[in-house]
């Protein structure tokens, strides 16, 4: 991470901890408006890399607000909008992760903790391997709306397997949170099903599974096994 992302994280940080109690006056005032705002322009000049970033950030402290339309700005198509839940979801999957890895190491269950039995190793590492996946197809996406300068027309491809693999990494995510916190984790008091309940809206926000799924298995088609090859190679240069 650069030190300008790194910087500008840190400030999301502290912003977003604010308005997870007061709302989106907060991230209006410090100028997150601006982020996708050439800096010629007076904006800050970041990229939509920059845009991920902050958004995994929105998504784990602030899931309840429109950080992303926010700085998107104007009216949002369904592909911008399906990477502004990619993004937030990456968020709240590792936040709900991180928050099931801690309960594990301290609930204890016959004298050891339950982190120490198998069986919850095994579905926690399924957890990592989802929240890596969603990761890694975001910052795919991300990378292509770079280099497309903001066409996501031109990137469908990668927004749907992106928003795709997000919508199957939400299913299991979510099972395995509650399934490792127990009854603990559907209390109000409890923050997981704040991360967990946003997760299962955003899964059909802005296109669900079947939907996706259409767009990606028609491009798929369109293109053919060999013009399928190419472009896989041609995303992977």
């Amino acid at each position: 991470m650069s030190e300008q992302r790194s910087l500008l994280c840190d400030t999301a940080e502290a912003v977003f901890a604010e308005a997870a109690t007061v709302g989106m006056a907060p991230i209006e005032a410090a100028g997150f408006g601006q982020l996708l705002v050439p800096e010629a322009d007076g904006g800050f000049g970041g990229d939509w890399g920059d845009l991920f970033a902050v958004l995994r950030r929105a998504g784990a402290q602030v899931p309840h607000l429109p950080v992303g339309e926010a700085i998107v700005g104007g009216e949002v198509s369904r592909p911008i909008g399906a990477f502004i839940r990619v993004a937030q979801a990456a968020g709240a999957i590792d936040a709900a992760l991180a928050m099931s890895i801690d309960h594990v190491n301290t609930r204890q269950q016959f004298g050891k903790p339950l982190g120490k039995f198998q069986a919850v190793q095994q579905v926690l590492a399924i957890f990592a391997t989802e929240a890596a996946a969603v990761n890694v197809a975001g910052a795919a996406a991300a990378a292509a709306l770079d280099r497309a300068g903001g066409d996501a027309e031109a990137v469908l491809f990668e927004i749907a397997c992106a928003k795709l693999r997000t919508n199957r990494a939400i299913g299991q995510a979510t099972s395995i949170a509650h399934q490792v916190h127990g009854a603990i984790g559907f209390t109000q008091e409890y923050d997981l099903h704040r991360l967990t309940g946003a997760l299962l809206d955003w899964r059909s926000d802005h296109g669900n599974d079947a939907y996706w799924a259409g767009v990606l298995g028609g491009m798929t088609a369109q293109y053919g096994g060999t013009g399928l090859w190419v472009e896989m190679t041609r995303r992977a240069d």
